[in-house]
């Protein structure tokens, strides 16, 4: 069986590997891939967005199965295209991927459908805008409304700092079209929790819960990032709390995007806030989350392709989502200088992982050896009996791991572990 998989990061690694635990598999074709050789899996030097080149290689190539996991071509249509050519694909089409590509469809949908969230206004006009605040407490959170590498969401402490921000999105196009649009969104408090979910359009079945660390520094300081790193299970996650995001959020959130003809079959990211038992949503994803990817899908216990292909064909309900009951810890290694300049090119050593598995992000192979290609250039992760063990085993890990300017936060977990205890 010929697998097609797009993307070229951490998280498509992760899947990668998970995959290849199938051995009916005989090949994956990467494209771009992460970088590094594995075996059955063929790196294509063709970009994500490339939707001739990647048609014209699913043309020219036997594919039995494709993935499209990257936000932007998942939101610009890729399935549909590959679709056309009667291949299966996993990942929700052009018409349900709006549900991460324009934030304010994804608020109007939860307002109408009585699904929690942040109390929130859509603007763009930029003096509209700035009047409003006058009426917004202190901090309030800014949303360019499309994709924007990560980098739209701005958590204004002060009256100026939203201000500048307003005109810095719409007036000055920081994100071209994608800022031309903003939603001013009230700051929530309370626990941020990651749930990723297989969906076929009418069924969900959740991974294990986790909890990213956005922030650069330690103690969640300095600037946001992609994530630097993750546990899982989240002990916020309370099954209390489980039943409250079954109730009021999961089951409403599919119901919803069916009843506007626009069926949701993939992976579907739910950011949550969670405080008192309740939850809201934050924000939704039409793909796995990276790198909360890395840490939950070795909790997975049972055949990521079957759970794929289920999920394509509507049927999810026949196949058995088993989640192992033990803990992750995925520790993200990065550039100097990252999520600002960094350098590349810096010449990686990695020797004997004791206890972790590494999954490549930011790397390219230059005559069998690896090179930092990106601000975030792989990730470890460990799986334990329980949460303080793998995170300790993690931290034992990247000691063995070497490139110049290279840096990771050292708290990864520790908020879960104050909450344990």
């Amino acid at each position: 069986m010929n697998i097609l998989i797009v993307g070229g990061g951490g998280r498509e690694d992760a899947i990668i590997c998970k995959l290849l635990e199938n051995k009916t598999i005989d090949k994956i074709f990467a494209l771009p891939g992460p970088g590094v050789k594995r075996d059955r899996v063929v790196n294509v030097d063709i970009q994500v967005t490339e939707f001739d080149k990647i048609i014209e290689f699913c043309k020219s190539n036997i594919i039995d199965f494709a993935i499209v996991s990257p936000d932007d071509p998942l939101v610009l249509g890729l399935v549909d295209e590959i679709q056309k050519l009667n291949i299966l694909t996993f990942g929700p089409n052009k018409r349900a991927a709006i549900i991460e590509g324009s934030k304010s469809f994804s608020k109007e949908l939860m307002r109408k459908y009585d699904i929690p969230t942040a109390a929130y206004m859509v603007f763009e006009d930029s003096k509209k805008a700035i009047n409003y605040l006058d009426q917004c407490s202190f901090p309030v959170v800014i949303k360019a409304d499309g994709l924007a590498l990560g980098k739209g969401v701005v958590i204004c402490e002060t009256k100026l700092m939203a201000v500048d921000t307003i005109i810095d999105f719409i007036d000055n196009k920081k994100f071209n079209s994608s800022s031309s649009k903003i939603i001013i969104e009230e700051f929530l408090t309370g626990y941020e929790v990651s749930i990723l979910a297989f969906c076929d359009g009418k069924t969900l079945k959740p991974l294990v819960s986790s909890m990213d660390h956005k922030r650069i520094y330690d103690n969640d300081e300095g600037l946001n990032t992609g994530g630097m790193g993750v546990v899982a299970p989240n002990p916020y996650y309370t099954k209390d709390v489980e039943q409250y995001c079954w109730d009021n959020i999961f089951i409403k959130t599919i119901n919803a995007m069916k009843s506007e003809n626009r069926e949701f079959r993939g992976c579907l990211y739910f950011g949550l806030i969670v405080e008192d038992k309740k939850a809201k949503v934050i924000e939704y994803n039409c793909r796995f989350g990276d790198p909360e990817t890395q840490a939950v899908l070795p909790l997975l216990e049972s055949d990521l392709l079957s759970i794929m292909m289920a999920c394509a064909k509507g049927n999810i309900d026949q196949i058995e989502v088993v989640l192992s009951n033990k803990a992750s810890c995925n520790l993200v290694v990065a550039s100097g200088g990252y999520p600002l300049s960094y350098e590349k090119n810096k010449k990686i050593v990695i020797n004997k992982l004791k206890y972790s598995d590494v999954f490549y992000s930011g790397v390219k192979s230059i005559n069998d050896f690896l090179f930092s290609n990106g601000g975030r250039v792989l990730s470890i992760t460990s799986v334990s009996d329980n949460l303080e063990q793998a995170i300790k085993n993690v931290y034992q890990d990247v000691n063995n791991i070497e490139f110049e300017n290279m840096y990771y936060r050292n708290d990864i977990g520790q908020k879960a572990l104050e909450k344990l205890k």
